[in-house]
């Protein structure tokens, strides 16, 4: 649930804000596309002030998916995925690395423990930065953030000698220009690896289903937009970057235990209540009846009630295939000639 006790986000500490910001951010997602692109940082923002309470309760502190195998649990496929990242971009002590959109901190901190490197976290929300630092205090030499918009790093060029981006770009309003910014910091030779949210082949944007799918994912989730696994491979090319592999890994999960299981209901334990629809019922019910007795503030259902929407839409596009949360890429900065 929001508002714990020990630290609430900016909104939450003032009530009266919640209405206000959540009307502002399904303003921006009822405006053209070059207009949400326009305000992305307003879009991104007003975003994670409202949901990351929700997230943490409900994710804990790694807000991403994961390919599941057959009786793997749900934060084993998520520790197993980071090490897999993190293996690609063979990290030691040492190493200047970049978390290109850190979250709350969850795999930076889980990085820094198991290599011994040294990071730098980029955040656009203040309020996450915050419950990263608490996360990564038992680390906090080998962490430190900076609150700003990884479309303009304020670090000098040629600084870093990885980078990765943990299902952060989906809302970058320019691809390009979020990775020519990424590239313009590493250092020749270096690597950058990333999970992304992309459309896949079978997405047909003359299906109204499918573009369904899309608006709700892009709501539920706030993203300006969403592209292809094609955009995204063009895009690192684009800045610069030569791709040394590209994948979808949703196709490595078993059957049975597809990425977007934790969101069906189907694993069903005290921790996993709160990602189940009963759960997220629960929720929003809890919420409704808690606005009508003044206990959470106005619009804390509204919250609710878009991320269940974006919840249901990625089963669907699971389901479908036509969305994966997971391109994987490792895109290297070529060597100065």
């Amino acid at each position: 649930m929001p508002n714990k006790a020990d630290s609430r986000s900016r909104i939450y500490n003032a009530p009266e804000e919640v209405n206000p910001v959540v009307t502002r951010y399904k303003d921006i997602h009822e405006t053209e596309l070059e207009d949400r692109q326009d305000n992305y940082k307003i879009l991104v923002n007003d975003y994670y002030d409202l949901v990351t309470d929700f997230f943490e309760w409900g994710w804990g502190q790694s807000f991403h998916f994961a390919p599941r195998r057959r009786g793997e649990s749900f934060k084993e496929s998520l520790l197993r995925h980071q090490r897999f990242l993190a293996s690609q971009l063979s990290l030691k002590p040492g190493m200047q690395v970049l978390d290109a959109g850190c979250g709350v901190g969850g795999p930076m901190g889980n990085f820094a423990r198991w290599f011994g490197a040294s990071f730098v976290g980029v955040n656009i929300n203040q309020y996450q930065i915050e419950r990263a630092k608490k996360h990564t205090r038992d680390v906090r030499e080998l962490c430190r953030f900076l609150h700003t918009s990884y479309m303009q790093i304020p670090e000098e060029n040629d600084q870093y000698d990885a980078a990765f981006a943990i299902e952060s770009m989906p809302h970058a309003p320019d691809k390009t220009g979020a990775f020519q910014e990424i590239f313009r910091v590493l250092r020749p030779g270096a690597c950058f690896a990333g999970y992304e949210w992309c459309l896949t082949d079978d997405f047909d944007p003359g299906n109204g289903e499918h573009l369904h799918i899309k608006q709700d994912i892009m709501v539920g989730n706030g993203l300006p937009d969403i592209a292809s696994t094609h955009e995204i491979c063009n895009a690192l090319r684009d800045a610069g970057f030569e791709i040394l592999e590209a994948r979808d890994m949703a196709a490595d999960s078993d059957p049975e235990t597809p990425w977007y299981r934790a969101l069906q209901g189907r694993d069903f334990t005290l921790s996993s209540i709160p990602r189940t629809p009963i759960g997220r019922f629960l929720t929003n019910l809890t919420l409704r009846v808690g606005e009508w007795l003044r206990l959470v503030p106005k619009g804390s259902r509204a919250v609710s009630t878009f991320l269940n929407t974006g919840a249901d839409a990625l089963v669907k596009g699971g389901e479908s295939g036509v969305f994966t949360p997971m391109l994987f890429f490792l895109a290297r900065k070529p060597e100065q000639k």
